[in-house]
């Protein structure tokens, strides 16, 4: 059917309004809450290497192109913008959906109340309109109109299409490539990575993290060394196990418990001494002998540890392997640890050890940096945390003729824990990013989460307060993450974009 001239036009001018009202209502929605709107773009994967410069251009250019279109003179070039934004709009949600690994927040105002496929639906609405109101107007204003005139209106259509999308799918690679690689300090949170299941009163908050096998998670006691409870995911099966101990002539200090495997290790720095015995009677059975004095203490195997000593140049910290099998049994690498300051608090950190990957793991206390080694303490690459701490913030006092050191100041904790779990560094940070909200990290832990095959930063989580009680360590499982906050032991379920990520190298394997 041939619409007349006067149908044509009002169907022209009624498209305009709506885009009008449209571009209008979303700038000042951006506006109002523009701190929200730049919270919500650094969490995008898609924009967040860009969340700054996007927040201002986009409401900008919003609000632009509905004056455009207000204007009969410039019409035509407000409805080919208000085309290339809905397709950009449109070409986002997509990428975002079906290529990115986890969808954000939506764009405020009351399109937030759609869901991201309603959302997509709206926009390619719009963008039918668009496309309906320029044929419109060539139809109108072609032989008036300077800017269309001799051009064919479907090539200046189908140039603007195609480059919509492709500007799109370019700043997506480009940003991805920038969030794990260059991240400018933009966390990603993805909706729900985890998901509280169970949680349990302890009674003490004297417990840690011993070991995890079969389905069973290990907690070590420090007031009560040679006692383990063991639970499954559900926090059901308890049952205590009680390490059986004779040795005499050893003044221990400090004896805690890890398992590998089917074996425990009771260790203790300060004597030396490191025994291992069986999970299946929980009796010591053999002395790993010639261990030097050590801070930290990873078994790799039965008959193989990685330790740190204070045995470098004037004390400092130095990362060594112990070998039963082999003369002499230890052996130092001093190039891994890296000193900024007194070599002692500034090379201070946390010492992991993948089984499944046989990759050792030393994550720094004070600056932004992990060190990732092999089973023969040969360094593989050091990598970087996404916080811009590249030198620790310590300040040291030597006392007693220069014979003790201590800290002047509270030093800037920038990773306080960490967990390993076959490829994925499980890091917790004391950093505030970009971006994010304040009342988020008075009310919980951020966990971020690294590839150590592929050195890359992959995404951040909550772990929320109980109360006024918060997290003091945690321990990753191929489906769970356990945490103890205080005397409380929380329980939560990974969900499949962690999943994935941790199979990605059980697949590799095959």
């Amino acid at each position: 059917m041939k619409l007349s001239v006067t149908t044509k036009s009002i169907f022209l001018n009624s498209i305009c309004l709506l885009y009008i009202l449209l571009f209008v209502y979303a700038a000042v929605s951006k506006l109002l809450d523009f701190e929200n709107f730049q919270v919500q773009l650094g969490q995008s994967p898609l924009l967040s290497a860009y969340a700054s410069e996007v927040s201002y251009f986009v409401p900008l250019i919003e609000l632009v192109v509905a004056l455009f279109l207000a204007v009969n003179r410039w019409r035509f070039v407000g409805l080919l913008a208000s085309l290339m934004l809905m397709l950009m709009f449109s070409s986002y949600i997509f990428i975002v959906l079906h290529y990115t690994s986890f969808v954000p927040c939506s764009c405020g105002g009351i399109l937030e109340k759609m869901s991201w496929n309603q959302h997509l639906v709206f926009n390619l609405f719009f963008v039918l309109l668009a496309l309906l109101a320029l044929a419109f107007y060539s139809g109108l204003h072609q032989s008036k109109n300077r800017i269309i005139k001799g051009a064919p209106i479907a090539g200046i259509i189908s140039i603007s299409v195609l480059s919509s999308i492709g500007f799109m799918i370019a700043l997506f690679l480009n940003s991805e490539g920038i969030i794990h690689h260059e991240n400018p300090f933009i966390r990603r949170y993805p909706q729900h990575p985890i998901l509280l299941m169970h949680q349990m009163d302890l009674k003490f908050n004297s417990y840690y993290f011993a070991g995890y096998r079969k389905g069973k998670i290990y907690l070590g006691n420090y007031t009560n060394p040679l006692q383990l409870l063991s639970m499954d995911s559900s926090l059901n099966n308890r049952q205590f196990d009680k390490i059986s101990f004779d040795v005499k002539n050893r003044f221990f200090q400090r004896v805690t418990i890890g398992i590998r495997d089917s074996f425990f290790y009771l260790k203790d720095g300060t004597v030396p001494t490191v025994f291992m015995g069986s999970t299946s009677n929980w009796k010591l059975s053999k002395e790993l002998k010639g261990i030097p004095f050590f801070t930290l203490a990873e078994a790799i195997d039965t008959a193989n540890l990685v330790f740190r000593a204070n045995n470098g140049k004037e004390y400092a910290n130095v990362l060594g392997l112990f070998r039963s099998s082999q003369v002499p049994k230890v052996s130092y690498n001093p190039h891994l640890l890296q000193r900024q300051i007194d070599g002692v608090f500034d090379t201070d950190g946390i010492l992991l050890y993948s089984e499944k990957t046989k990759k050792i793991v030393y994550l720094y206390f004070y600056r932004n940096e992990f060190i990732v080694a092999d089973i023969n303490s040969k360094l593989i690459y050091r990598g970087h945390t996404i916080d811009t701490t590249t030198k620790a913030k310590i300040k040291v006092a030597y006392l007693k003729n220069q014979t003790e050191r201590t800290m002047m100041a509270p030093p800037l904790v920038v990773n306080a824990n960490a967990s390993i779990c076959q490829n994925l560094l499980f890091v917790h940070s004391k950093i505030k990013g970009r971006y994010e909200n304040d009342l988020l990290w008075k009310q919980a832990a951020i966990i971020d989460v690294y590839d150590l095959n592929r050195n890359i930063y992959l995404l951040s989580f909550p772990i929320y307060n109980s109360g006024e009680k918060k997290i003091d360590s945690f321990w990753v499982t191929a489906t769970h993450l356990y945490a103890i906050l205080g005397n409380e032991l929380m329980v939560y379920e990974l969900k499949s974009i962690l999943k994935k990520e941790i199979n990605n190298v059980r697949l590799k394997e095959r």
